[in-house]
């Protein structure tokens, strides 16, 4: 990317992958980019789980009953967990890392999509975020927030047009109605 302005308008989610795996060069810079994500009062409060097991990543995707097609196609599932003991602010500092490593996934040409985990059900009514604690091991006092899919794109978006962006959503000063 030649700016930071042009991976924004260009990242999209990528929802299909190729079987090209990752290689451990890239794992790390997108992993570094989440470690390195800023979080409330400097807490730390997420946990990472990478999952690159083709049967795993099928599992995974059975957690949730929509939307979770990409989990069990990509080369590589992070799933992001927050320690609510650690900060009141877990979601929100997951949820950065998880934005940090989707943008560094983007920046190595890479395509990836946040799945969300955190209060969703898989077919059966099991929370998602249990079936997916349950089948990586991850303890009851980190709960899974969301899996971010990571691959090579099978699929071609087209940029975000800046053109279409809400600026209507946008209040300087104070509230007000655009009508």
């Amino acid at each position: 990317m030649h700016s930071f302005h042009d991976l924004i308008i260009n990242r999209r989610s990528i929802r299909s992958y190729t079987a090209e795996p990752l290689t451990p060069e890239q794992v790390q810079t997108i992993l570094e980019a989440a470690l390195m994500a800023p979080t409330s009062k400097n807490s730390r409060s997420w946990q990472f789980v990478c999952v690159d097991d083709r049967d795993m990543l099928t599992r995974l995707a059975d957690c949730k009953q929509a939307g979770a097609v990409p989990v069990g196609r990509c080369a590589l599932a992070v799933v992001v967990c927050g320690d609510p003991s650690a900060s009141d602010a877990w979601v929100e500092d997951a949820s950065i890392a998880a934005t940090f490593m989707q943008l560094q996934a983007a920046d190595l040409g890479l395509g990836s999509c946040w799945v969300q985990m955190r209060g969703r059900f898989a077919a059966d009514g099991t929370p998602s975020e249990q079936c997916v604690a349950e089948l990586l091991g991850i303890p009851e006092q980190y709960p899974v927030l969301c899996i971010i899919t990571i691959g090579h794109p099978d699929e071609q978006r087209r940029p975000l047009d800046p053109a279409k962006a809400l600026w209507e959503k946008v209040h300087i000063g104070n509230w007000r109605v655009t009508e």
